[in-house]
């Protein structure tokens, strides 16, 4: 448990509100930029055992606005090979040391950016006729994977999803589903391996208003500010981060 500062709080509040807004509200995403700015000041591995607890309670909180809104069939899909990939995490979790998974959040921040903002491709690659069930299958295996070792399995995701020609709302609530699902099966791992702690959760407690602020204005939001100004704001901060932790890593 790192000391507590008054900088160390202020930085934790705004990364939770961050993802409280981001999973509440604009489809998860971009939820683990809130992980990559807390391993700016703490171990990664804290960063993340701090975020879980968080996470599954923005997803709880979620749940009743987009209560059967979602796409279920692909939901499902997705969890199937999302569980086995939450296994396949915990059990490469501990191979990987502190400077690794700085490069591996960096380097995920990045290419979750580059991947963004790469339309062309991406129009390209998530085509109805390529997203068949296998695809999501695969897509949620590589999500559980990269949600168990950084909260980032948001993007593998999305590929799947945005192939399916979902509506803005039905795409939102599908993930608020799968990683409800996902987000609980990591609990056990992450005690089991010491990641989350009495005194990781009696913080978080303290943090849980914040949390549920940020899952009340990202739901807000959703009907009311467009996609693009959001994320925008968020590729700036996801790219920034992702070079300072990449460069912390290797260096």
């Amino acid at each position: 448990m790192p000391e507590v500062t008054v900088m160390f709080f202020m930085i934790t509040v705004f990364a939770v509100i961050f993802a409280g807004v981001s999973k509440g509200g604009f489809g998860s995403g971009a939820a683990f930029a809130s992980s990559s700015i807390l391993a700016l000041i703490v171990e990664p591995g804290v960063a993340l055992a701090f975020m879980l607890p968080l996470l599954m309670l923005i997803d709880i909180v979620s749940l009743r606005p987009y209560w059967g809104r979602w796409r279920l069939r692909e939901s499902l899909i997705l969890i199937a090979g999302g569980v086995p990939g939450v296994a396949l995490g915990a059990l490469f979790f501990r191979s990987i040391d502190a400077d690794g998974m700085r490069v591996l959040i960096g380097g995920l921040s990045v290419g979750f950016v580059l991947w963004q903002m790469s339309g062309w491709v991406r129009q390209r690659l998530v085509r109805p006729r390529q997203t068949a069930p296998v695809v999501g299958i695969i897509a949620g295996l590589v999500a559980g994977f990269t949600s168990f070792v950084s909260h980032a399995g948001g993007p593998p995701a999305a590929v799947y999803l945005l192939g399916r020609q979902m509506s803005k709302t039905e795409y939102q609530a599908s993930t608020v589903l799968v990683f409800w699902v996902l987000n609980a099966a990591k609990f056990i791992p992450y005690a089991a391996f010491g990641l989350v702690t009495p005194a990781t959760l009696a913080f978080d407690v303290l943090l849980a208003p914040f949390a549920l602020f940020g899952t009340w204005l990202g739901v807000t939001l959703h009907h009311r500010v467009s996609d693009r100004l959001f994320f925008a704001l968020t590729y700036v901060l996801l790219t920034l981060t992702g070079i300072k932790l990449i460069w912390d890593g290797l260096v």
